[in-house]
């Protein structure tokens, strides 16, 4: 165990981690190489970040793989890409089966190439059985997005009087969510030293504690993990409240 890892405080660790993979094209670049060589080196972090989460008992791990505005970038990057999801699922479904990890994915799969949805959906089939960190990929995803489908789906319930309006709240709007099943995130990691949330999770994400690190994606490994860890198990989260009341309320 590294020093970092022995500080962390098992008991307050967050449910849920978010975390925004940025820098895979930049790192590329710095080296003198193409940005899907970036890309291919950042499934190694991904590897170690899933592996970091589930040793450390984390639920939920939720990764931003590819976003809708992904899909404007250039036909050979988004093409590589799309070939190294199918290559790296193939390849990894046996390792999150015997580590009792549950694939997950929210976004718009109707995006997708059909090879890369079946590979997908033989995936999510074969870990739908496993108990240990839900991992999360937002592939073609945006909240904008997100947020339009459920809006669009709440006013068709409501049209055929499935819904009252008038008892329309927060928990009808997160029923909505592709992540319905899921708990919001507590803390959100970006790398790549960009402070914006880049239309990830915008709801979701309305109380959670922001972390941003300059290190590019492929470079993030489990110690810069406890770091972002460490740093959110140092903040107190108040909901709203003042620190009197976060303090007195009862256990």
């Amino acid at each position: 165990m590294s020093s970092l890892e022995a500080k962390i405080d098992r008991q307050k660790l967050p449910r849920h981690i978010a975390i925004i993979m940025d820098g895979n094209g930049r790192w590329a670049q710095e080296k003198g190489q193409d940005r899907l060589y970036g890309h291919f080196h950042g499934v190694e972090s991904v590897r170690d970040i899933v592996e970091g989460c589930a040793e450390m008992g984390i639920e939920y791990l939720t990764l931003y793989a590819f976003s809708t505005e992904n899909w404007d970038r250039p036909s050979k990057e988004v093409n590589g890409l799309m070939e190294l999801l199918v290559d790296t699922i193939r390849n990894e479904v046996e390792t999150l089966n015997r580590n009792n990890i549950k694939l997950y994915v929210i976004g718009d799969m109707n995006m997708l190439p059909d090879y890369a949805r079946q590979e997908l959906n033989e995936a999510l089939e074969m870990t739908s059985h496993n108990s240990g960190l839900n991992l999360v990929i937002a592939l073609s995803y945006s909240s904008r997005w997100e947020l339009v489908n459920a809006v669009k789906s709440i006013a068709n319930d409501v049209k055929q009087g499935k819904i009252d309006p008038a008892a329309i709240n927060q928990d009808t709007l997160q029923q909505y969510l592709c992540t319905s099943e899921l708990p919001d995130p507590e803390l959100m990691i970006r790398t790549s030293g960009e402070y914006r949330i880049s239309n990830f999770l915008l709801y979701q994400l309305a109380y959670a504690e922001l972390y941003f690190t300059n290190v590019r994606w492929p470079d993030f490994r489990k110690e810069n993990l406890y770091e972002a860890i460490l740093d959110y198990q140092q903040r107190e989260r108040r909901f709203g409240k003042t620190s009197t009341q976060v303090i007195d309320a009862p256990l």
